[in-house]
């Protein structure tokens, strides 16, 4: 073997070991970019378990299968870090509600549909059990529920009173309180979440959860109806 083949024989035998290092990094950067996440879900399933007072960062680092000082590296406390599940995974549903708004859609159809993709998206799900953290730990953290309301409850009561003005505006709803009639429209589904967590299954009596929301849906949009619109049956 001359010279000029044996440096081509090297490049040869270098290629694979080239591919394996340049296959690498991206798996690296990929599961750098998923840590926060990663630690979101682990940091939902410590706070639904213990509470906000009762839970501890080295629990969500565990949870996680990261060590304490990883968490760190994101969130400075655990305020930090509830305050960004709450972001990441709450703030956006009110978001997609809006995105339902449509012109040729009746306002009926728009409450129904906020309140069929609220459950869908949280209250059927564990990040329901951030409402019953905020409620029962809102004295002892009055700053943590003060975001909850600005980041969570006071976009949701707007959308629907705006919902509620579009219906009386268009002559689909009779004219009612629009403010304090947002905030009944929630009151039972916060209700219906805070049940299914605590109550339902030690009573005997399991809700129905579709059964509760529509009969919601109901007692709601015949209540607001004009007279001479049709009622939903």
């Amino acid at each position: 073997m001359n010279h000029y083949s044996a440096i081509n024989h090297s490049k040869k035998r270098s290629t694979p070991m080239k591919q394996c290092l340049a296959n690498a990094q991206p798996r690296w950067t990929r599961r750098k970019q998923e840590r926060p996440q990663e630690l979101l879900d682990a940091a939902l399933t410590i706070f639904s378990e213990k509470g906000f007072a009762g839970a501890r960062l080295e629990d969500v680092a565990k949870s996680a299968g990261v060590s304490k000082g990883t968490v760190y590296l994101y969130y400075s406390n655990k305020e930090e870090l509830l305050k960004a599940v709450v972001k990441e995974h709450v703030s956006p549903i009110v978001e997609e509600a809006k995105s339902l708004l449509e012109p040729d859609k009746s306002s009926a159809t728009l409450i129904r549909e906020a309140i069929h993709l609220w459950w869908l998206k949280y209250g059927s799900t564990k990040l329901s059990s951030i409402t019953k953290i905020v409620l029962s730990e809102a004295n002892a953290f009055p700053e943590l529920a003060r975001f909850f309301y600005d980041e969570v409850v006071r976009p949701w009561w707007d959308y629907l009173e705006s919902v509620l003005k579009r219906g009386i505006s268009r002559g689909e709803f009779t004219d009612i309180d629009t403010e304090y009639a947002a905030q009944v429209l929630c009151a039972p589904l916060v209700t219906l979440g805070l049940w299914k967590r605590t109550m339902d299954g030690c009573c005997g009596v399991e809700t129905n959860p579709m059964r509760y929301i529509e009969a919601h849906i109901q007692m709601v949009l015949n209540g607001l109806t004009c007279p001479h619109t049709s009622r939903v049956a």
